[in-house]
């Protein structure tokens, strides 16, 4: 089975180089994938729309599209359309689930759309494309101005770095690290519910790596604060980029050492342990309480994996 997930590397080669010259944006071949408010612009079959950095409706970007690399037929860039106010309800944005839909006058039969209801069916090149541009534009959004002194800060290294004309200081994106993890005790596994998710939607608990702690002492944390769960073994198992907004979730294994759950409802609103059986009935979508885990999240992959007896085997993981 493929336990494969999305937003996985492999497919762009980032060209660093290229970032302190024009040559990619001189490029006739370079293409933009195209953001706005963190979703993505895609067409009727749900593939991503890529337009050249000329493109007319570009002027609604406040910063020029930032480069991602190069693809196998050119130059790829991801554009964020900031200044572009639609007419369409845009209240649900942000939210944990967004089903609406923008459409922006420039782009004729092509939506914007929450990027986690087309993650799952995204080529290995686009995933990775979308993942860099939405993590960077959000990174972009949230440090317009310097941390050092507070002036505006400026694009700088094709969108790689930001720089404060006021004081010189340079600012380079951020990558937030989480754990999410399949604590597991004997043929039981651990599920929680947060309290703003959807009716029956459970997951793995997952939390942020706090600073100067590691991620196997984090699994332990998160799940004694969430559950009050002990852990001892800690497996690291695979990653994912997850651009939602700008973190890489290390999915772990970890081995429960009790089992009797006390739930913080500042962090869960429920959580319980699941067998195996049950499991593989949550992943068919027939389970009486839980619904399936969304394709294309690590959590989905752990949780099959897990199913399968497939967690710890290295060779089902794409790495």
């Amino acid at each position: 089975m493929d336990y494969n997930y999305a937003f996985r590397p492999g497919a762009l080669d980032r060209a660093a180089q290229l970032r302190s010259t024009d040559a990619a944006r001189l490029d006739r071949r370079a293409r933009s994938y195209v953001f706005w408010h963190g979703k993505l612009l895609v067409d009727a079959d749900n593939h991503p729309r890529l337009v050249p950095l000329d493109h007319p409706a570009l002027t609604d970007c406040r910063e020029s599209p930032v480069f991602l690399g190069l693809a196998p037929d050119g130059p790829r860039f991801a554009a964020d359309l900031a200044l572009w106010q639609p007419i369409e309800d845009a209240e649900t944005i942000g939210q944990f689930t967004d089903a609406s839909q923008q459409f922006h006058p420039g782009f004729a039969d092509a939506r914007l759309v929450e990027i986690r209801g087309v993650m799952a069916d995204l080529s290995l090149l686009d995933g990775e494309c979308v993942a860099v541009g939405r993590a960077l534009h959000s990174w972009h959004t949230s440090h317009r101005f310097c941390a050092n002194c507070g002036a505006a800060s400026v694009p700088e290294l094709s969108g790689w770095q930001r720089g404060c004309p006021a004081c010189a200081t340079h600012h380079f994106p951020r990558t937030d690290p989480v754990v999410i993890m399949a604590i597991t005790r004997g043929d039981k596994l651990l599920l929680g519910r947060g309290a703003s998710w959807p009716e029956r939607m459970y997951s793995l608990l997952a939390g942020f790596v706090e600073p100067g702690e590691s991620i196997e002492a984090a699994v332990r944390r998160e799940t004694f604060e969430e559950a009050s769960i002990r852990v001892g073994k800690v497996d690291y198992v695979t990653a994912q980029p997850w651009p939602f907004p700008m973190s890489l979730m290390f999915g772990c294994w970890g081995e429960a050492l009790d089992e009797d759950i006390a739930v913080d409802r500042a962090e869960l609103s429920d959580a319980r342990w699941v067998s195996r059986d049950e499991v593989k009935t949550i992943l068919q979508g027939l389970h009486a309480d839980i619904s399936a885990p969304r394709h294309g999240a690590i959590a989905a992959s752990l949780i099959a994996a897990w199913a399968d007896d497939k967690l710890q085997d290295a060779s089902a993981w794409d790495r």
